[in-house]
């Protein structure tokens, strides 16, 4: 494809718009449901004498680009639309200039370059012809009876790109575009067409006032020097006699305010150095220029105030974007941005006006916008999952407050909402439980791409997660662990112990908070599963084949659960007294007691799966398969871990060996202050079991990394800080003498592939004084057995497996920790559920993992879309559940172009399809990191195309319409034909999404000629 943007002709935007309007009820993809109308009546006077009917609008960025992102901007709730920034460099020139993709909104959101792609005079028209469009657009769906809404232009970035004849003559015509080309075209148009619409009229058209924005933004590059900002902005009062505002870098604060700002806040790893903090404007060269401005401005009865803020240079250190250098906004922004509006508050006694963009989003917007009175601008919310559709609510937030009377800034309240906002874990980097990609391994099909990252992906054991959560919501909660059980052969202990890799993948990470789908689980379990295990009647054996489980742990008795249900004998042999093996004896019962995992080996049980304790299996493999056709190793990982110090033994105790005395004997000798050295769950567990016993006083985790680094769950760690221990970060121990604790300390050092951070000692060392020290630096495997069962093992010692789990010994597997190392409990199951599948299907025995299917409504799913909701804590949860299963489309929120839409195809497993539009994308790659696979949209879904010259650089299945019956197509295979025949030329599912779009989305068909015109 091609990154060129290919403006759409006035005349196709508006037909394109009331075309699709009258058969989709939507414009450009936006639901009418989704459009916003101030039914209030409030209104909001600008510092620059605008009055608009919301407070928000895009920043001057990627969603203020094209016509139609603007239209969409404003249909869904913006009303000051800050303009992409112009300068002297433009078009192709800065195309080939920025590095491709250039936008990363994963989490907090960086950038390579926002200002405009297109030529100056391009962005003009895009910025005229969209005005028009919104004025009509708005009389015709009764939206707005006159204009409610304001542009503000932003230039930079020098005085003599300014002065330049081209960005001079953009500012002078959006001063007053009555005598430019496309005023004159858009308005001739319409003039012409006017019996298109019924609503919009003649007497409408001819009261659009040619003065489209009198207000500015300067925005200069870092490292402007303070004179030359004041001379532009000078200029630009005086010369230009424009109200004008200036927009402030966040480097104003210093160095060391915003790095322990951000360190503070889990933000550690974004890297930058000081360069920028000492070369661009100071703080106090810029108050007293600031003064000089506002004194200025006035005398020439103008506005004149600050743009908080810019975005913040960074260093690229994780591949973030193929830039060196990268410019970051978002959350972590937004304490950097209330603090420089706090502190210039402050200094100006709220007398400084403010417009606001740094973090701001629906859970933030009502106090920011309380505390500063004036528009505020998003780019990076409205760059996720939900996308445009977020201004609704940023709109509805602040209805209430909008004021037609100029007010000061609130200085106490913006100072307040500057400490509440840095100290809130909400606001932490780890509050979203070390979250990153939410994309999984599978490949993005052209077509039916829909998916629930959190069961397809997310989720080992494929667990039916948007079904129950439904369930367990409407209360109905047999039904729920019915479906739970399904998959799951230990609803109690997942609904408590799970490491929950759903959650990570959840769509509603990149929303709020991720659903807390355990939770919702152990609700089910609490309420309905002991009326499932009364219902469950022993299973019919189908088989004369007999399987043996070596280990009764959660993934032994999930594969001996899953056969026994469907039909095979099973029989489980346990060297221990009573099953659930690290469960049972390990974990502290105050996370789960022997009453709740008897409830779900009860499950097993009432099967009809045989367990034989206290029989430790020492007969070789061979001699088994005497009476066994199928053998399943699942033995876990018992072994001690490696001491957690090189020097001294004495009162190191392992953490199995600690835990195991505590659950199963009741008690452990520690003395009165205990050090566990680990970070992983494991460590967690004995760091708050240590303090649980008598006598003990003190207990601290040693680590050598810090807390965003930890192998533990977000959950446990939060659990250990809350009860009050002590976390040493950045140390390492080497060694112990039954007394002290020797230790070196740590640094952070560069990021590796895995992005993790390196260590490197400092030179300092730490003695600390325990009693006794656990280490929890994990458990290893005893592979003795796999040994002398001729077991082949790989370089590390780990079991060499098919993907089926089967060894290099016909019918033999090995499942969970003892195939490859400690890990979770729902991945031994996972394991488990695939031995049991690749064993029944050698049976030719069919499996009983059912599909439930209960649809929901679509328009409710949809009502649910860019709309921010907090967690609950109830069954009711459940509802804020997107429905990624049943409808995706993230690629089409996501994108600021609009350069994915849905169409509905009859004939497919969802009528909604992906295609790509290719003039409409610039390739910033946005829709790539939020798409569940492992693919890109903008690359692989079916793509139309507009010209020739995009066509032939591209290299994405898609076609071009030549003329009538004449189409130049790339198939799926990569070849290239020229087709007059196309049921005869394409595959099935190609010809069915080409003909529909021909059929009922002919808009999207562009012909060459108007492209060019």
């Amino acid at each position: 494809m091609s990154e060129f943007m290919r403006p759409i002709p006035f005349k196709d935007l508006i037909e394109w718009s009331l075309k699709e309007y009258n058969n989709e009820g939507s414009i450009f993809g936006i639901k009418k449901e989704k459009f916003y109308i101030n039914k209030k009546g409030t209104k909001l006077k600008t510092v620059f004498g605008d009055e608009i009917s919301s407070a928000v609008g895009p920043a001057a960025g990627p969603q203020s680009q094209l016509a139609q992102n603007i239209l969409v901007s404003y249909l869904t709730g913006a009303r000051f639309i800050e303009l992409k920034t112009v300068q002297k460099l433009d078009g192709e020139d800065i195309q080939k200039a920025v590095a491709k993709p250039c936008i990363n909104s994963e989490d907090e959101c960086y950038n390579c370059e926002w200002s405009t792609e297109l030529t100056v005079k391009e962005a003009f028209n895009e910025y005229i012809k969209a005005y028009f469009a919104i004025i009509a657009i708005a009389k015709e769906l009764d939206i707005s009876d006159k204009k409610d809404f304001a542009y503000n232009m932003s230039v930079g970035y020098d005085l003599e790109g300014i002065k330049s004849e081209k960005v001079d003559t953009y500012i002078e015509s959006l001063k007053n575009a009555e005598n430019t080309d496309i005023f004159k075209e858009c308005k001739s148009y319409l003039l012409d067409n006017i019996s298109k619409f019924e609503k919009f009229n003649e007497k409408d058209l001819e009261s659009i006032d040619p003065i489209v924005c009198d207000s500015i933004t300067l925005s200069t590059l870092h490292g402007c020097p303070a004179e030359e900002i004041e001379k532009i902005a000078s200029y630009l009062i005086e010369e230009k006699h424009m109200s004008t505002f200036i927009k402030c870098n966040p480097t104003m604060l210093g160095y060391d305010y915003a790095r322990k700002t951000l360190d503070d806040m889990g933000f550690d790893y974004i890297s930058f150095t000081d360069y920028h903090f000492k070369n661009d404007l100071q703080y106090e060269d810029a108050v007293v220029m600031i003064e000089r401005l506002l004194k200025l401005a006035k005398e020439k009865d103008l506005a004149f105030g600050v743009k908080l803020t810019n975005t913040f240079p960074v260093d690229t250190k994780r591949g973030e974007l193929p830039s060196e250098e990268m410019y970051m906004s978002g959350r972590s922004l937004l304490p950097l941005t209330l603090s420089m509006a706090a502190m210039l508050s402050e200094k100006f006694d709220g007398k400084l006006p403010m417009s606001y963009s740094g973090g701001a989003d629906a859970r933030n917007i009502k106090d920011i916008f309380e505390a500063l009175g004036q528009p505020i601008t998003v780019a990076t919310t409205i760059l996720k999952p939900g996308g445009y559709l977020r201004f609704n609510q940023l709109a509805e937030e602040t209805e209430d407050l909008l004021q037609d009377e100029l007010r000061d800034v609130d200085v106490e309240k913006i100072v307040k909402l500057r400490d509440d906002t840095i100290a809130s874990w909400e606001n932490n980097k780890l509050y979203r439980e070390k979250v990153h990609s939410r994309k999984t391994d599978s490949v993005l099909p052209l077509t039916d791409c829909y998916k629930a990252p959190c069961k397809d992906g997310g989720c080992p054991i494929e667990q039916q997660i948007p079904e129950y959560l439904k369930l367990v919501a409407e209360g109905n909660f047999d039904k729920a662990i019915e479906v739970i059980a399904n998959d799951n052969t230990a609803p109690t202990i997942l609904g408590k112990l799970c490491a929950h890799y759903c959650q990570e993948h959840c769509t509603r990470v990149d929303y709020e908070k991720s659903l807390q789908i355990r939770n919702m689980k152990l609700i089910a379990a609490e309420n309905a599963q002991e009326a499932y295990l009364e219902k469950i009647e022993k299973s019919e054996i189908k088989s004369d084949k007999k399987v043996l489980v070596i280990g009764a742990g959660p993934g032994g008795i999930a594969v001996a659960s899953y056969l026994r249900r469907n039909g095979i004998k099973v029989d489980v042999r346990e060297k221990l007294s009573k099953a659930y093996g690290i469960v049972s004896h390990i974990i502290p019962e105050f996370r789960i007691s022997d009453k709740d995992i008897d409830k779900d080996y009860q499950i097993a049980v009432k099967q009809g799966v045989n367990f034989i304790f206290d029989s430790e299996v020492t007969e070789s493999y061979e001699e088994l398969k005497k009476d066994y056709d199928y053998i399943i190793a699942a033995t876990g990982a018992w072994e001690k871990g490696r001491s957690p110090v090189k020097e001294g033994s004495e009162n190191i105790l392992d953490a199995l060996d600690f835990l195991w005395d505590v659950r199963m004997k009741g008690s452990a000798n520690v003395g009165k202050k205990v050090a566990v050295v680990g970070a992983g769950d494991v460590a967690m567990d004995c760091t708050r079991t240590a303090a649980r016993l008598d006598g003990v006083e003190e207990v601290a985790l040693v680590y050598r990394r810090t807390e965003a680094y930890m192998p533990a769950t977000q959950e446990e760690v939060n659990d250990v800080k809350e009860e009050g221990h002590k976390i040493y970060e950045l140390v390492a121990p080497y060694a112990y003498d039954g007394k002290v604790l020797k230790c070196d300390k740590m640094q952070l050092g560069e990021f590796d592939d895995s992005g993790r951070r390196s260590i490197h000692t400092t030179g300092e060392k730490l003695e600390l004084e325990f009693d006794t020290v656990i280490g929890a630096t994990g458990a290893r495997v005893d592979t003795t057995a796999f040994k002398e069962n001729k077991i082949n093992l790989d370089d590390w010692g780990n079991v060499k497996t098919t993907d089926t789990y089967e060894t290099n010994i016909d019918n033999v597997y090995v499942i969970g920790d003892c195939r490859a190392g400690a890990s979770t409990i729902v991945k031994a199951m996972g394991e488990a559920k695939a031995v049991c599948l690749d064993i029944l299907d050698k049976e030719n025995l069919p499996n009983d993992f059912v599909r439930y299917e209960e649809k929901e409504d679509k328009e409710n799913i949809f009502s649910k879309r860019g709309k921010l909701t907090p967690a609950l804590d109830d069954k009711s949860e459940g509802l804020r559940c997107l429905k990624c299963d049943q409808i995706c489309e993230i690629c089409t929120e996501v994108c600021p172009n609009r350069a994915n839409v849905a169409i509905n195809v009859e004939g497919f497993d969802n009528l909604n399809q992906i295609i790509h539009l290719d003039g409409m994308c610039n390739e910033c790659g946005n829709c790539a990191f939020y798409c569940p696979h492992s693919g890109r949209p903008y690359k692989d879904k079916l793509t139309v195309f507009w010209t020739r010259e995009d066509f032939e650089d591209s290299t994405n299945t898609g076609f071009l319409k030549l003329g009538e019956n004449d189409y130049l197509v790339r198939l799926e295979n990569g070849k290239v034909i020229e087709s007059k025949d196309l049921e005869k030329d394409l595959s099935k599912k190609v010809l069915k999404l080409v003909r529909t779009i021909e059929k009922d989305y002919n808009y999207y068909i562009k012909p060459t000629e108007a492209i060019n015109a």
